[in-house]
């Protein structure tokens, strides 16, 4: 029980220091074009990799083939800025129509 509660406080201390370096160091670094958009080609990739890691995988093992093809749908609708309910529902609709067809 300790071991979870320390990481949770590590990843809230490391959280609140990342929201609070952007308004304290604003003035004092200066960032190049190229920085700033490797900074912005990182917070994408990162964002990418948790909903790989969270479509893809449950517990130990891989997730089957219904949930990734739900984010398959809301990632194809979100691309063709579709709007927010749409691609829940949508993906929400795949996900359960493959489960309830038998699809793991």
């Amino acid at each position: 029980m300790t071991l979870p509660l320390t990481a949770i406080a590590v990843l809230a201390g490391g959280t609140l220091a990342f929201r609070l370096a952007g308004p304290l160091l604003h003035d004092r670094l200066a960032l190049g074009d190229r920085t700033r958009a490797l900074l912005t080609d990182a917070a994408t990739l990162l964002l990418i990799a948790l909903v790989a890691t969270a479509a893809l995988t449950e517990g130990q093992g891989a997730a089957g083939w219904s949930r990734p093809a739900g984010v398959l749908v809301a990632a194809v609708l979100a691309l063709r800025r579709a709007p927010l309910p749409v691609v829940v529902l949508a993906a929400v609709t795949t996900t359960a129509v493959l489960r309830l067809c038998g699809v793991p």
